[in-house]
């Protein structure tokens, strides 16, 4: 089987898109560099967080984070521009109301996939740089993909300005390119 390259987009959903409410400023930007990209892509993964109402990352629950991708809700539907790509494997994480997951890697089966399709490649972009995006490449990069992070692709929360460089400096750090 030939080498092959999966095109990983983070977490593209309406409760961090700008308005959302966990939005993401400028996370809207990022949107044709993911679509341009999935031309490219031998495999398209759509990942997204999918939370039951009362997940351990919401504030009322003693979590950090408000309410938000409350499965079965507008806020947790991909933006329609990433759900008409069709994507070839689609991964929801953070399921479990005791279990917080940041990365599309974290307890999904995301990475036997991939070897399953020949892939040793992953380009990832979406939301949020300093995140889900950070946790997902080095994820990657633990289990032996090589990684590329779509600079144009990324946005960042920025909790503590300049969180976002810091991730893709971190990420360089740790093998992955960032272009």
């Amino acid at each position: 089987m030939h080498p092959r390259t999966a095109l990983l987009i983070v977490d593209v959903q309406h409760d961090f898109l700008p308005g959302g409410a966990l939005g993401v400023a400028d996370g809207d930007a990022v949107i044709p560099a993911l679509v341009a990209a999935a031309e490219d892509a031998d495999v398209v993964v759509v990942s997204r967080d999918a939370h039951p109402a009362d997940h351990c990352s919401f504030t009322e629950q003693g979590g950090i984070w408000p309410v938000h991708c409350v499965e079965g809700t507008h806020g947790a539907e991909l933006h329609p521009a990433i759900a008409a790509l069709e994507p070839d494997v689609r991964i929801a994480k953070a399921t479990t109301r005791e279990v917080d997951a940041y990365s599309a890697f974290d307890a999904t089966g995301l990475a036997e996939e991939l070897r399953a399709r020949g892939v040793d490649r992953v380009v990832i972009g979406g939301l949020a740089t300093d995140y889900c995006v950070r946790a997902s490449a080095l994820d990657a990069l633990r289990e032996g993909f090589a990684v590329t992070v779509l600079a144009d692709g990324v946005r960042g929360v920025d909790v503590q300005p300049g969180d976002s460089e810091r991730a893709l400096d971190e990420l360089r750090a740790a093998g992955a390119t960032v272009r």
